[in-house]
């Protein structure tokens, strides 16, 4: 099982490119698992999407 280091790794990572079938499988079930996570992803989404999107800062 991996543990909450190794799946904000691999967040990081499928921000930046497609992660391999084993990773996605991995870290899917680590976020079926744990909350904190999945709100560390939202953050990472929430923080790519305003970085995309500045004028929605104005």
């Amino acid at each position: 099982m991996m543990n909450c280091r190794q799946a904000s790794i691999l967040l990081s990572a499928q921000q930046d490119g497609p992660l391999s079938l084993s990773q996605r499988y991995r870290l899917r079930l680590h976020l079926m698992l744990c909350k904190n996570c999945r709100n560390f992803n939202r953050q990472l989404h929430f923080m790519r999407e305003a970085a995309r999107a500045p004028s929605h800062w104005e």
